[in-house]
């Protein structure tokens, strides 16, 4: 009775919510532009590679058989953390170069610390042309339904049409705004739309990956998926659908690495800035003393470096707001600074780990539309590649960006 009250309490919620929708002073689309095909880029957040064969989502595996799929997965980049990959995902910048390294992070050149809760919203915190940026510097209008950093002034632009994210809003009121969108006359309807829903991923972190909760959220952006696709296919507009996700998860091991209480660690840690797990020491030789104490007790569960000697393969050298030193997990266990960051629920999943070693975290990708290929089963491909993929379909000239259309190039019809 009381998960039936719940639940009802939450429909009515959704249901009532209201979304606040921001309209930017663009021009109108150039008559060279309004001559140019539609993408609609989706992201089902912590929709692991193999969920939708695992858990039969009929309309997003038949979305791939229309189109392509990558039924391996697409790497996200490390860390497989949501900001940095969505951030990635529309700049073609790895987190390393986009500037947005993690949820939250602090920036010991400016001293500011960015809260995706807070202040995802100041710009100055992120580099690159994102996809919506890049269509308005050509007159081409874009909308953003939900999507990290799309609040932001990036670049010198924001979507034409935004929206301020509200968690709880109604699946399906989303896809309606965006049908909205396309309906407008060809002047001022946007050709590059962005649509996020969370469904996965909290309930791949609330109950875990093997959890009758994750299977009922998967159905259900799922269905979304089809009536998306079908009624975008009804506008009879030439509009390539791309439904791809951030990152997978993994459920927890084992129990709450604590790093204040390994051994000898923390008088070391003692006053040292943190932001969550990425360590911010203010002098060289603090730095280098935390190093060596995470050195001196070895743990399997992790590895400490000197942010300029992690792997190369993390590609997480070049930026300090990466902190110093830098831990590489090797296992999904939860981790705490110290007992005063403990949360109010522990999670049951979990994401951020290199894909290279945890495939868990690969993400989906599917695709359908005029510009692509049917039947297309792509190898596994890294998530830099989206943008000079949807750039490509767009008609634009990608800004640089650390990914390349070659991967993808099999997954494009020729026209």
């Amino acid at each position: 009775m009381r998960r039936l009250l719940a639940l009802v309490l939450a429909c009515t919620f959704a249901a009532s919510a209201q979304v606040v929708l921001h309209t930017e002073q663009s021009p109108l689309n150039t008559p060279a532009q309004q001559k140019k095909h539609y993408v609609v880029l989706v992201s089902l957040d912590g929709f692991r590679y193999d969920y939708a064969k695992i858990h039969s989502a009929h309309n997003l595996l038949a979305i791939g058989r229309r189109g392509a799929s990558a039924p391996l997965g697409m790497r996200p980049s490390y860390p497989s953390i949501t900001f940095p990959n969505h951030i990635t995902l529309v700049t073609g910048l790895l987190p390393e170069h986009s500037g947005i390294v993690w949820n939250s992070f602090y920036d010991p050149d400016t001293r500011k610390t960015y809260e995706y809760k807070k202040n995802s919203g100041d710009g100055s915190f992120y580099n690159g042309t994102p996809l919506w940026s890049l269509a308005e510097a050509n007159g081409m209008r874009s909308a953003a339904m939900f999507w990290p950093g799309s609040n932001a002034e990036i670049a010198g632009r924001r979507p034409t049409f935004w929206a301020d994210y509200l968690d709880k809003y109604d699946g399906e009121k989303r896809i309606d705004q965006v049908i909205t969108w396309l309906q407008l006359p060809p002047a001022e309807r946007p050709h590059f739309i962005t649509l996020y829903f969370a469904d996965t991923d909290h309930a791949g972190h609330d109950f875990g990956v093997d959890s009758p909760q994750l299977d009922e959220a998967v159905h259900h952006v799922d269905a979304l998926m089809g009536e998306l696709s079908r009624r975008l296919r009804a506008l009879h507009l030439p509009i390539d659908l791309i439904v791809t996700a951030d990152h997978g998860m993994i459920d927890m091991v084992g129990p709450v690495l604590t790093l204040s209480e390994l051994p000898g660690m923390a008088p070391l840690l003692a006053g040292a800035r943190h932001e969550g797990i990425l360590l911010y020491p203010e002098t060289e030789a603090q730095k280098q003393a935390i190093y060596e104490g995470f050195r001196a007790h070895p743990d399997p569960r992790f590895t400490a470096y000197r942010l300029a000697d992690t792997p190369v393969s993390l590609q997480v050298r070049e930026n300090a707001r990466l902190g110093d030193p830098y831990l590489v997990f090797h296992l999904p266990v939860e981790v705490r600074y110290d007992t005063t960051t403990e949360p109010k629920k522990r999670p049951h999943g979990e994401h951020g780990y290199d894909a290279l070693a945890m495939p868990e975290m690969k993400a989906i990708f599917f695709a359908e539309g005029p510009d692509i290929r049917r039947g297309v089963q792509l190898p596994t491909f890294q998530n830099t590649a989206i943008y000079d993929f949807i750039a490509k379909l767009l008609g634009l000239t990608p800004a640089a960006n650390d990914g390349s259309l070659t991967s993808l190039l099999p997954a494009l019809e020729h026209r």
